[in-house]
C-alpha cells in the first residue's frame, strides 16, 4: 500500500490523516518535505488545498481554483498549472509543518 492509499483509508475511517508532501509546485505556501495534516470535509471551497484524484492520478496538495455543479472542482498548483477537473476529493489540508514549525494553518 502506498502513502496515498494509506491517507485515503485514514480519511475514510478516522476523518483525518497525515502525509509528507514533496515538490515545489505549492511554493511559497508549502515547502518540499512539508508534513501535512488533512481532514475529510462535507464540502470543499475555492482556495482549499486538497488531496484528490485527477485523471486517475493522486494529487496530494493542490488548490481548488474553481467549482462547477456539473464538472466538480478545478485543481491547480500554486503557479497556475491546472491539473484538471475532478469530483473526487478525499480531504483538505488544515495544517502544514516544515522542520518542526507551522508554515500553514486554516481555521
Amino acid at each position: 500500500m502506498n502513502k496515498f492509499e494509506r491517507l485515503k483509508i485514514d480519511l475514510e475511517v478516522a476523518g483525518t490523516g497525515k502525509l509528507k508532501a514533496f515538490g515545489n509546485s505549492m511554493l511559497p505556501i508549502l515547502k518540499n518535505g512539508s508534513l501535512l495534516t488533512f481532514i475529510k470535509a462535507a464540502d470543499y471551497n475555492i482556495g482549499d488545498i486538497v488531496f484528490c484524484k485527477v485523471k486517475g492520478r493522486y494529487i496530494d496538495a493542490h488548490k481548488v481554483i474553481k467549482k462547477d455543479t456539473n464538472k466538480g472542482f478545478l485543481i491547480a498548483n500554486n503557479h497556475g498549472f491546472e491539473n484538471g477537473w475532478t469530483k473526487i476529493i478525499y480531504g483538505k489540508v488544515i495544517l502544514g509543518e516544515y522542520q518542526g514549525r507551522i508554515i500553514f494553518k486554516t481555521d
